[in-house]
Parts: structure tokens; sequence; C-alpha cells
């Protein structure tokens, strides 16, 4: 193209670019329908030749996103030319829209070269990244007090607190894993017992395979194990089952009708495991217990009065306290955590499955920094 017009018409098109030595001139209404008849333009014209080039948008009389790429287009080639550009008389509300099409394009730009100066540094991935936890560990830390005043407020007024809700979860979450968990345990007893069986038979100790046994399932697996399984079962299904409802609205409709989420969905889930997870390893602390009798009496003749005996012995009350003091922390680790994560749904049904995933190894590494804890405090206290 030279200092001559283009061959298309404006009464036909209603958008030109033209060229001469120096300055590039563009009218007409750039959007959409004419990006056709541009783009044949931007493939015949030649561009000026000087250092510095003027791009004059004054006649521009509509533009629109595709007219915006095809200007923004022309003003990088010029400038990947090596010639300066100048940008006048375009309206302020194209110019606005050139600088958003411009910023997009730094942030997407392709790897290498001058776009890979827009990425992000590692030091500011490092910032974001840290700023997310924080975030996160915030929203954890309001989700567990405004849980913890509901919670203070329901225990003086029993009527607030939805009973039916309550029995229900205590169903689902206690009752129906009463077979997964009296399986593992009576099977993780059976472990114990073998494991230590040939050791112990060396040395002529037969009988303390009951301290052996009572001591490791009564104190510590019974509880932890029953955590990670209620974890597993009944943490992802409170993520799941809130965040189906956030993802349907419900949450919301709830807050429309007036009523708190926290003590609809929450409150009888906790109730729930506050009081089945205790339950569970006492049952998980008798089929255990029993499993390492079975295996004892096989493997070392050990007689069941006599295990039971020895395991009166060895087994004090603190050391059988300790491990169902530490079921209801678990339990509330488990519920405020599957319930808060599913709280944190959003978008598509994706989210829940991600989310649910999620909750479920929260509660299961909270759960066992919980006891680690638990460990060393005891030990401190020795108990």
């Amino acid at each position: 193209m030279t200092t001559e017009q283009c061959s298309y018409s404006p009464s036909r098109l209603g958008a030109q670019v033209v060229a001469s030595s120096q300055e590039v001139r563009c009218s007409g209404a750039w959007t959409v329908r004419e990006a056709g008849h541009l783009e044949r333009q931007f493939a015949t014209m030649t561009w000026p030749a000087s250092a510095q080039v003027i791009v004059d948008g004054s006649a521009v009389t509509a533009m629109d996103t595709a007219g915006i790429w095809l200007l923004h287009r022309a003003i990088r080639s010029l400038e990947q030319a090596g010639r300066s550009v100048k940008l006048e008389g375009l309206r302020p509300e194209f110019q606005s829209l050139l600088q958003i099409i411009q910023a997009q394009t730094m942030e997407i730009g392709p790897r290498g070269g001058k776009a890979a100066a827009f990425r992000p540094v590692i030091l500011e991935r490092a910032g974001r990244l840290a700023w997310g936890r924080w975030e996160h560990i915030f929203a954890m830390l309001s989700f567990i007090g405004e849980t913890a005043l509901t919670f203070a407020r329901a225990i003086p007024q029993p009527r607030r607190i939805r009973w039916r809700s309550v029995l229900y979860n205590l169903q689902v979450s206690g009752f129906y894993a009463l077979p997964i968990v009296g399986l593992l345990s009576f099977l993780m007893g059976i472990v114990i017992a073998y494991q230590g069986a040939g050791q112990l038979s060396r040395y002529g100790a037969s009988i303390f395979i009951a301290d052996l046994v009572g001591l490791s399932m009564l104190r510590e697996l019974s509880p932890l194990l029953t955590a990670i399984i209620v974890a597993g079962r009944s943490g992802s299904a409170y993520a799941a089952q809130i965040g189906t409802m956030k993802i349907t609205e419900e949450v919301d409709a709830l807050r429309t009708i007036g009523i708190t989420p926290i003590e609809q969905l929450v409150l009888p889930k906790l109730l729930a495991l506050l009081i089945a997870l205790p339950l569970l390893s006492v049952f998980a602390d008798v089929l255990g217990v029993f499993g390492g009798m079975v295996m004892a009496k096989t493997q070392l003749n050990v007689g069941y009065g006599d295990f039971l005996n020895r395991l009166g012995e060895a087994v004090t009350l603190s050391s059988y306290l300790v491990g169902i003091g530490k079921a209801p922390v678990f339990a509330a680790i488990i519920a405020v955590v599957g319930c808060f994560r599913g709280f944190q749904v959003s978008g598509s049904a994706d989210s829940v499955g991600r989310e649910t995933t999620v909750s479920v190894v929260q509660s299961i590494f909270l759960v066992i920094v919980a006891d680690a804890l638990f460990s060393v405090v005891f030990n401190w206290l020795d108990l």
C-alpha cells in the first residue's frame, strides 16, 4: 500500500487503513464484520519505512474486540520490526480497551523472549502460595470459631439441636461403621500378636503377649485406626453432601429462610461423631484384643483365661482412658474438616470430588498429628 487510498471503498466496507511514508491512518468502523476486509488490506499494504510511525485513529467511528486486536497486532508488528509507534487521536474508550488487550497479551505471551519478563518470578509465586495458605488457615480458624460458638449456644438450649438429624448421623456414621471397624481391629490384633509371638517365645515370655496386644490396641491403635476409617468413610461423605448442597444452592436457600447452615448441617454431624467415635473405639478395643487372644492361643498356647488375667494386670485404667480420651478430639477434627471442605466447594461438580479428596487427606493428617501431640503430652505428664 502506498500513499494512495486502498482499493476498498469506505461506503462498502465502513473501515479503512491507509499508510503514508510516516503515518498510518485508520478510519471507519473497526468491528468483527469488517475484520476480513481489514485483514486483506493489512496483507497487501506497505508499512512506513521511517523509524517513528504515527498511527492516527481519530477517524475511527466504532471499534470492538476484533478491531482492537487487529490494531494491537499491527502496532506490535511495527515494534517488532524496530520502529517506534505513536498512537494518536483514538477515543478514550477505545484506548482503554487497547490497554486491556495489551495487558492480557503480556500475561499469556509465548515462553522466552520479552514475554518471559512478564511471568511471575519465583519469589512472587512463593508469596502468592504463602498468602493462599494463610487465607486457607484463616478461613479454617474462622470456621472452627463459628462452629464452637454455635455449639456453645446450643448446649444451654437443647431445643435448638436437631436431634432427629443427630440420630440419623449417629446411625450412618456409627452403627453402619461397626462391621468394617470390627473386622479391621480384629485383623490388627491378629497381626500384632503374630509379629510378637515369634520374639516372645524365644525368651519364654509368651504370657507377655497380652501386654503387647493390650497396650498397643487400647492405648494407640484402636482409636487411631477407628478415626482413620471414619475419616475415609464419614468425613468424605460430609464434604460431598455439603458440597453438593452448595452447588445446587441449597445452602443459600437455608440462609434465605433464616436457618444457619452450621446449626443445620455441621452441628448434628459433630455431635453424632462425638458420641459414635468413642463407642467405636471401645468396640475396636474388644475386637482387637479378641484377635490377639485367638493368635496367642494358636501360636503360643496361651489360654483365654490366662490372657485375660494378664491383660488386667498389664493395662491400667489410665492407659485405657488415654485411648478413649483421644476419640472425641479425633471426632471433632474429622467432622470440622469434612464440613469445612464441603463449604469450600465452588464452581462445578469437579470441585465436589476435589474437596472431598482434600477432606480425607487433611483429616487423616491432622488425626495423626494430634495423636503424636498426645503422645508427647502424655509422656511429659508421665501417663
